[in-house]
């Protein structure tokens, strides 16, 4: 690699581009495997992350890539990066895992386990949205198959 700065321009699916450094970028395994196997012509596309996702994504890789920033600093940033709406939580999940970016997808992961811990289904399914499509008899006949689990 030479020492001039290398630039990628990613193209989310809602057509905005970004142009970012390439040492920013390879942090998506996705993008470091197609800039390793020479795929990468002008244009990454990123069929699957549209653009309010990915300035989220650029945020964190470029808050992860600056130099001598504290582990406190970045604690406090994470601890702010993951306290967003549950849509938002579920966009940057798929994105992650599209750009293959196992930081982002395990900080995102556990944020989604803390927010279920303890609760009951019912809170859980305020706590994201999530309507019931159950009858009361299916979710009885559904908790005695799963009564080990309430054990």
């Amino acid at each position: 690699m030479s020492s001039s700065t290398k630039f990628l321009t990613l193209k989310t699916c809602d057509d905005k581009k970004f142009v970012l450094d390439e040492a920013i970028a390879v942090r998506s395994q996705t993008i470091k495997n197609m800039v390793e196997d020479d795929c990468v012509s002008n244009v990454i596309p990123l069929p699957n992350v549209n653009s309010k996702t990915m300035t989220k994504v650029i945020e964190y890789w470029k808050k992860h890539s600056e130099e001598g920033v504290s582990k406190d600093v970045l604690m406090d940033f994470d601890k702010a990066f993951v306290k967003v709406h549950h849509s938002i939580l579920h966009a940057l999940i798929l994105a992650a895992n599209f750009l293959n970016d196992k930081e982002i997808l395990d900080m995102m992961c556990q944020e989604v386990a803390d927010r279920i811990k303890g609760k009951t289904p019912e809170e859980i399914r305020k706590e994201f949205d999530i309507k019931n499509d159950f009858t009361p008899e299916e979710e009885e006949e559904i908790r005695k198959e799963n009564a080990w689990a309430f054990e």
